[in-house]
């Protein structure tokens, strides 16, 4: 069934806008703490903006007609989502946070990384992140979200959880005990991004419909349900490989600081020594 006109809609549920207001008030709060213990090395306008950012890619999954238009009409409209709820973000949110900011948690976040042992490892998020993602692409537990919404509430806090866990030992809001060095975070993020966008590669590529459910959906902008699923597959791998061009370029200039810091490092030290020896 083709229809001209989707049902272009907003939802404004309480059950999702009441955690993302609680989320804003404990940031809000802290944050103030934050510059008023360390100022602007607490809390500034980059995590500030990061924060903002993060909370209306959430607002944009959940609470914008994305939603509607991915639940009721089109796969490729369900992917944007799942972009927005598993990668974005996360990631904002991650970068909206500081040590400083971070303090009243570190101490239980460090005993619960002692605990969890050789688990709590950059090589275990990769595992969770990409063994998420492809588990929620199998067609039959795909189209299950779709029709049960308690089910789908679950899809979409797993997504979220495993952006968080892919994210973390980049960003490192609290330090990893065992974190990436070196040319570690180049080659986990390749492989993070890399295993994702073959799946994407996938869809772009297939001409069968693989998700029975966007065969019985209303068909809309004179998508078919191959088509649809094809564009899915084109975002899910554009925004993979957007994503690691840009962490990419990041990764490399956080290298060249960390290394100039650490040439003005042995140059003091050095100045230091031979002034002691002078005198």
């Amino acid at each position: 069934m083709t229809v001209e006109h989707p049902r272009i809609q907003w939802f404004a549920d309480p059950a999702v806008l009441a955690p993302i207001a609680l989320m804003v008030w404990i940031y809000v709060r802290r944050f103030r703490e934050a510059r008023r213990e360390a100022g602007g090395r607490g809390a500034g306008p980059l995590q500030a903006i990061a924060f903002a950012a993060g909370v209306l890619a959430l607002l944009a999954a959940l609470v914008s007609p994305i939603d509607g238009l991915g639940s009721d009409y089109l796969f490729s409209a369900h992917m944007v989502q799942h972009v927005l709820l598993g990668d974005i973000a996360p990631l904002l949110l991650l970068l909206s946070l500081s040590r400083v900011i971070m303090r009243p948690v570190t101490r239980r976040l460090m005993r619960l990384e002692r605990a969890l042992g050789p688990l709590a490892s950059p090589w275990t998020a990769i595992a969770i992140w990409l063994g998420v993602m492809y588990l929620w692409h199998i067609p039959s537990i795909y189209d299950a979200a779709a029709e049960y919404p308690l089910l789908h509430v679950v899809e979409h806090l797993s997504f979220f959880a495993a952006g968080v866990a892919l994210w973390w030992p980049l960003v490192q809001p609290v330090p990893m005990r065992r974190g990436l060095t070196g040319m570690q975070p180049i080659a986990y993020i390749a492989l993070c991004k890399g295993g994702l966008a073959a799946l994407g590669l996938f869809l772009a590529w297939s001409s069968t419909a693989h998700y029975p459910w966007y065969e019985t959906t209303p068909r809309i902008w004179g998508l078919s349900p191959v088509e649809d699923q094809n564009v899915a597959g084109v975002i899910m791998m554009v925004e993979q490989s957007l994503t690691l061009a840009i962490v990419l370029v990041w990764q490399f200039v956080r290298m060249l600081t960390r290394s100039e810091q650490e040439e003005l490092r042995r140059e003091r030290l050095e100045e230091l020594a031979a002034a002691e020896l002078r005198h």
